[in-house]
């Protein structure tokens, strides 16, 4: 990298929307946003809507974020746009409706009078630099967009460490053919670079992300919300999200997407690499954030090559399912890559010999049944 990427950070201590506005506002003229987007801009807003949950929830990005990126890009003279995800599972106009009222959408676009996407279509589309990946199935109102503003939310997660701007973009890949990119790459690291690839496909020209209250432990939707109070954005998904990592004290190092960035030339190796502006990320920090379950299993490097498959089926946390709270909706079967599991007398089961500890059953289930259970030694 030639030069240090700039990170706009702004304290921002709740959703009240005029607080909210303020700081996205600040962000905006930081990263000289007018310069990006204007008049005659078709502009894509995307959120990450995982699914259906209330902002209050911090599953989601929340509303108030949103509709601050809307009026920061109305301000600037854009009047084209539209808000458009895809969350997991079908990707059809009346899951796109359930997901955008029940995550607080549909409320604020009325209010303010932006579109929400329904439009369910996808290209497959070539992606000829890529080093993993070579084809996306690409929501079509990204590819017609001339401005990608990534709008993410700061969570912790089961299968890539950190859920921020980065991975946010694997929201425009359609709800059921996620399960198939992870089935093609159930490595850890070609997951990253297809990740990598498909960031650096979609190119969003701003990324946002939502740290006023965060999730932290076994997200990206099985954990707590902790708050944070903190904004940042920037011109690039890799600086802010390496940002963001030193906000909840994670090694930018141990998030495999970040370090197969570093790797290209893309990234930042730490935050010292970045221009940070605005509020000092020291002030904001909470080095004592919570990790996901799969933290921690580094050491099998360590471990003699001939016992490392065996080490690592036992060592490895695996989804397991409390029957009791199970609901049988058969979310967690449809968003299986690997389709390890059924819906038994109106409880799923899980068969362990194909399960590849991709965690999408725990991201996906509506009512929190789905536990990630580690070695019990490591809880000693």
């Amino acid at each position: 990298m030639d030069e240090k990427p700039l990170v706009a950070l702004k304290r921002c201590t709740g959703y009240d929307r005029a607080e909210v506005d303020g700081a996205v506002e600040e962000i905006f003229c930081a990263l000289r946003a007018q310069e990006l987007v204007g008049p005659g801009k078709r502009v894509v807003i995307k959120p990450n809507l995982l699914m259906r949950r209330r902002p209050d929830e911090a599953t989601t990005t929340h509303p108030s974020v949103v509709a601050a990126v809307v009026a920061a890009l109305r301000r600037r003279g854009v009047t084209e746009m539209v808000i458009a995800e895809s969350p997991s599972g079908q990707y059809t106009q009346s899951r796109l409706k359930g997901i955008y009222d029940g995550c607080g959408m549909t409320a604020m676009a009325r209010e303010l009078q932006v579109p929400l996407n329904l439009d369910v279509g996808v290209t497959q589309t070539p992606a000829p630099q890529a080093r993993v990946c070579r084809e996306f199935p690409i929501l079509n109102p990204i590819l017609q967009a001339d401005v990608v503003v990534d709008v993410a939310k700061l969570k912790t997660h089961m299968m890539t460490t950190l859920s921020g701007c980065v991975k946010n973009l694997f929201g425009c890949v359609p709800g059921l053919l996620k399960p198939e990119l992870h089935c093609r790459f159930p490595n850890p690291e070609d997951f990253a670079g297809m990740l990598v690839d498909l960031c650096e496909l979609v190119r969003p020209t701003l990324s946002i992300c939502d740290g006023i209250v965060g999730m932290e432990g076994n997200g990206p939707s099985g954990g707590n919300p902790r708050k944070l109070s903190a904004l940042l954005g920037s011109r690039s998904p890799y600086a802010a999200d390496v940002a963001a990592c030193a906000l909840i004290g994670l090694p930018p190092e141990q998030v495999a997407m970040l370090k197969e960035a570093m790797d290209r030339g893309l990234c930042p190796s730490s935050v010292e690499g970045i221009t940070v502006v605005g509020d000092a990320v020291a002030s904001l920090a909470q080095p004592d954030f919570k990790k996901a379950a799969n933290q921690g299993t580094d050491f099998l490097t360590r471990v003699p090559k001939l016992f490392r498959g065996p080490a690592k089926a036992l060592l490895t946390p695996k989804p397991h399912i409390r029957r009791r709270d199970c609901i049988g909706c058969g979310r967690c079967a449809e968003s299986c890559p690997q389709h390890t599991i059924q819906v038994e007398d109106k409880k799923a089961v899980i068969s362990y010999a194909a399960c590849i500890k991709c965690y999408c059953c725990h991201e996906m289930c509506p009512v929190k049944a789905i536990d990630i259970r580690r070695f019990r030694l490591f809880d000693l």
